[in-house]
């Protein structure tokens, strides 16, 4: 599955820094608003010991991780809706992405300036939240024009559309974003290919100095109080530690900087698994000497269509799938011993692949 994220936020917040931290690309990074000019795009793995650990067992030629696309997209100014600074561009990117993830600066630097002359991320996340409901007004305003007339002359699906239409309009005048608007799953579907900027699930990342990496401050506090009715999840992290840590040339290095620190584990990794559950995703796994290799699904997804993920041919000619769940897998150290002890179940169409889950697939075209 192509997933695809985006990074957002205001000139100087720390977006191209923090992109160079999750991928090997290299976007320049510099104190001036606009230097993130065209997109930059890197694909980066997503951080899982379980494959590690099955490829332990299996010793397999290659191992293959899932992966994310994370996007860094030039920085947003007032006005972007109507083309100011690279508002169109900007905002044509943000459609394509299937997530956002919101850096906001919550760190004094005279060194370093703000587009708007101080620090102040509730504004900062204000800004770019109205400019993204702008532009979906703008958006549902023509396509409410475009069934208002059908309605008129009687289409009830017409007349359904535009009732739900006015309902996120309605919503998002008042000033909130499309994902918390009041509606159902199926009134969701009748918008799902308006692509509305701010019906994207959202993660924000609060970009604190070095103090404040482990505990947030008031800053963070601040964000997280401004958006506790979004249904977002807020994540610290210190962009400028997290370069210096991907600088380090050895595992054991960049271990012993993050004890210093009180930390745990780098914060990149923390936001890459963060986006991944953002997503509603989850993992299953193939396992064999060939390789053994981590596969991305929709959460709730069956078994035909998690085989089509492999290959579109997998799923046309489906049969059955031979699963073990991870747990038992690691237990009996190896697929003929899972199946020895009678963990290995066969399943059938109906089948909903769980997290982890180890599966082969037997198929017919």
């Amino acid at each position: 599955m192509a997933l695809k994220c985006g990074i957002v936020g205001l000139p100087n917040v720390g977006k191209s820094t923090l992109f160079n931290c999750l991928s090997n690309a290299k976007a320049q990074a510099a104190n001036f608003p606009f230097c993130t000019i065209e997109p930059n795009v890197g694909t980066i793995t997503v951080p899982d010991e379980r494959l590690n650990a099955l490829a332990g067992l299996v010793n397999p030629e290659r191992i293959v991780p899932t992966t994310i696309e994370i996007v860094d997209i030039a920085g947003l100014v007032k006005g972007a809706s109507k083309g100011e600074g690279l508002g169109n561009q900007f905002l044509g990117n943000i459609r394509e992405c299937d997530a956002i993830i919101h850096v906001v600066r919550c760190f004094e630097d005279g060194n370093v300036v703000h587009v708007d002359g101080s620090v102040n991320p509730v504004r900062d996340k204000e800004v770019i939240d109205m400019e993204l409901q702008l532009k979906d007004l703008d958006t549902l305003e023509k396509r409410i024009d475009k069934v208002k007339k059908q309605a008129r002359v009687g289409d009830k699906d017409a007349k359904k559309a535009f009732d739900i239409f006015e309902k996120y309009r309605i919503h998002i005048e008042e000033g909130k974003s499309a994902r918390s608007a009041p509606v159902d799953e199926k009134e969701r579907e009748i918008v799902s290919d308006l692509f509305l900027l701010t019906d994207k699930p959202v993660l924000y990342v609060c970009n604190v100095e070095e103090a404040s990496v482990v505990s947030g401050n008031a800053l963070v506090e601040a964000v997280r109080e401004a958006v506790k009715d979004e249904n977002a999840e807020v994540l610290v992290l210190g962009v400028g530690i997290e370069a210096d840590i991907a600088s380090l040339e050895t595992f054991d290095e960049r271990q012993m900087f993050l004890e210093d620190l009180g930390l745990k584990e780098a914060g990149v990794s923390k936001l890459i698994v963060s986006a991944y559950r953002l997503l509603d995703l989850q993992t299953y796994f193939t396992a064999g000497v060939k390789e053994v290799r981590a596969w991305t699904i929709e959460k709730g997804m069956k078994a035909p269509q998690a085989a089509g993920v492999i290959h579109s041919d997998f799923e046309k000619g489906f049969i059955r799938a031979e699963v073990i769940g991870y747990e038992d897998f690691i237990h009996f150290k190896s697929e003929s011993a899972a199946r020895d002890a009678g963990k290995l179940h066969v399943e059938g169409k109906e089948y909903v692949v769980s997290d982890g889950d180890v599966m082969h697939f037997r198929f017919n075209v």
